[in-house]
């Protein structure tokens, strides 16, 4: 059905509601005037002695049903007419935002319903405005991943392509080199597929929550025990300020495990040789703020607010067997956004820290 016989349907279904209304409303006059208008018109002519009762009565029905009946009819007209306009007015946002539906089903994100009013109706428009906000980012998200993922998956197959092309014409000879060559670049794609996995299992984190009362202290334990050796190798020095004692939270333990991995290997990866890791976790009021602090190359300004994008990397050049694809933080975002909290980056006193917030 097009937009033109939809919105004349709806115009008409208005209207006839108006037009039924308004015969019971003069039916119910007329029923009022014949019971109760009648009798004390009749009370009224034996109190004043009036003459040919009967036919008095009889002109005075007459005369109530005939201007009853023009009066309705006239009224009908201009109500019709009245309310046509009035709904038209108010039905042509809706008429609007049927038409834009039609455009974003097409994939057209551009349009917006302009100037919504303060009433219903204009509170309506705003709503659908926020909702085509957000799936013009959705689009662009999902445009920008795919993108994201050729690129990631483009570099180490052109290189395994290269090497088994080599091979096979006989221009290399096997050896041992070429095959971890081989090997690293399988283990890169493996690394990728793997925590495209883990953000798809993010992106879904509100529709799997398993909320337990847990510690955040123990799991924050537990996680740096899991990386003692890799801060170890490097001779990184971690320390932890927190009493976990006093920080008891609802919550999936699995995903803040995920969350706290995250970060720490980000730590571990981007702290110099011999150089520190500070852990500090505190109760504020209504929630816990957990902040990870590491020595090391400060992040630019510009791109602390897009460290947790999806694929995003500060430095441009690093290469990706030491940088990653760039989804480690964005899983982190995802996770903790899913349990009602906030992440954050920022620098301070020569240190980069990574923070989130969790409801207490």
């Amino acid at each position: 059905m097009n937009k033109g016989a939809l919105r004349s349907r709806l115009l008409w279904k208005l209207l006839a509601i108006i037009a039924v209304t308004c015969p019971l409303v003069i039916t119910v006059v007329w029923v009022a005037i014949d019971w109760f208008a009648l009798d004390y018109f009749s009370y009224l002519l034996d109190e004043n002695n009036v003459p040919n009762r009967e036919k008095v009565m009889d002109m005075f029905l007459d005369a109530a049903h005939r201007y009853l009946l023009w009066s309705g009819l006239a009224a009908l007209i201009l109500a019709l007419a009245i309310s046509y306009n009035l709904i038209e007015m108010v039905l042509r946002p809706l008429y609007r935002m049927m038409a834009l539906t039609q455009k974003i089903a097409a994939g057209d994100y551009a349009s917006r319903v302009e100037n919504p009013s303060e009433d219903e109706v204009g509170q309506l428009g705003k709503a659908f405005n926020t909702m085509t906000d957000n799936l013009q980012k959705v689009e662009q998200l999902r445009k920008k991943m795919i993108l994201d993922v050729a690129h990631e998956l483009r570099a180490p197959l052109t290189n395994m392509r290269g090497y088994l092309e080599a091979l096979s014409d006989g221009v290399l000879l096997p050896s041992q080199k070429i095959v971890g060559s081989l090997n690293e670049e399988t283990l890169r794609l493996g690394n990728l597929a793997e925590d495209l996995m883990r953000l798809s299992v993010a992106d879904a984190a509100r529709l799997t929550m398993e909320r337990e009362r847990l510690n955040l202290g123990d799991l924050l334990k537990h996680s740096l025990n899991l990386f003692e050796a890799q801060f170890a190798d490097k001779a990184i020095i971690v320390e932890t300020r927190f009493a976990a004692s006093e920080l008891g939270i609802i919550a999936d333990s699995e995903k803040l495990e995920q969350v706290m991995q995250n970060i720490l290997h980000n730590a571990w990866q981007y702290t110099f040789q011999g150089g520190r890791v500070d852990i500090s976790v505190e109760r504020l009021p209504g929630f816990i703020k957990a902040i990870f602090s590491n020595t090391g190359d400060p992040i630019p300004e510009p791109d602390l607010a897009l460290i947790f994008e999806r694929f995003y990397r500060v430095d441009k050049s690093r290469s990706r067997a030491h940088g990653g694809a760039g989804l480690g933080l964005a899983i982190v975002k995802e996770l903790i956004e899913a349990h009602g909290g906030h992440v954050g980056a920022d620098n301070s006193g020569g240190n980069t820290r990574i923070w989130f917030t969790l409801p207490a």
